[in-house]
């Protein structure tokens, strides 16, 4: 899911950091969609997560960056096509361009219907992992904007709740500022760990970090 500002407009100094961003043309030397894949990428190395065999479910995943990676994880010697050793299922509500190996399904996961299509496809299973990239639309009003945000990291948690092993990990996007605290609240009361993590391919002025959880505590 893309973050836009309210008025749409580029900002010229934004565009020129991205142009110059290593991790922007890493991506592109490596085929990666976006530099996002070298965010879970940090964070799994940092915390070996996502292991070839398992089960993961990616939240938000358009434009793929991030099911692109979690491919390579579970390919011999991390290639982009052939051989895959374990599942990845994408949700968005956008569309993706199709990744080999990684089941995708457009639509929101609260509706019935998409919801229908997840239960279908993991029959049964729990995932390992589950990661969320997922960010709303801002406004440019802070309050407003702090909620959106904190609800969907509340919609991940929940996800997490019903779908992942008791040994599980939840990796989601959070943001430093109004509403953070009870975030991190909330995965306390959630996960037996949980490890805030800004990697270093987010940028240093945003306000973006990561909070991942592991182990989801009895009755969770």
């Amino acid at each position: 899911m893309k973050i836009k500002t309210k008025s749409g407009k580029v900002n010229r100094a934004w565009l020129n950091d991205h142009v110059n961003d290593p991790y922007v043309k890493l991506a592109q030397k490596e085929g990666y969609r976006a530099r996002a894949a070298f965010k879970l990428k940090e964070i799994d190395e940092a915390l070996a997560l996502v292991k070839p065999g398992q089960l993961v479910v990616d939240l938000g995943s358009a434009p793929g960056a991030w099911s692109q990676y979690l491919r390579r994880r579970f390919a011999p010697e991390g290639a982009a096509a052939g051989e895959l050793k374990g599942a990845i299922i994408a949700l968005d509500i956008l569309p993706m361009e199709p990744i080999e190996g990684v089941i995708f399904i457009q639509g929101d996961f609260r509706e019935p219907e998409a919801a229908g299509r997840l239960e279908a496809v993991m029959a049964g299973r729990k995932a390992d992992v589950v990661v969320s990239d997922m960010a709303p639309n801002l406004s440019g009003i802070a309050s407003a904007d702090a909620a959106r945000i904190s609800h969907l990291v509340e919609l991940a948690v929940a996800f997490a709740r019903d779908h992942l092993k008791p040994e599980g990990a939840l990796v989601t996007k959070v943001f430093h500022g109004s509403g953070y605290s009870q975030l991190v609240k909330l995965f306390k009361e959630t996960f037996r760990v949980v490890k805030p993590l800004k990697p270093k391919a987010s940028r240093d002025k945003s306000s973006e970090t990561f909070l991942v959880g592991i182990g989801l505590k009895p009755g969770k």
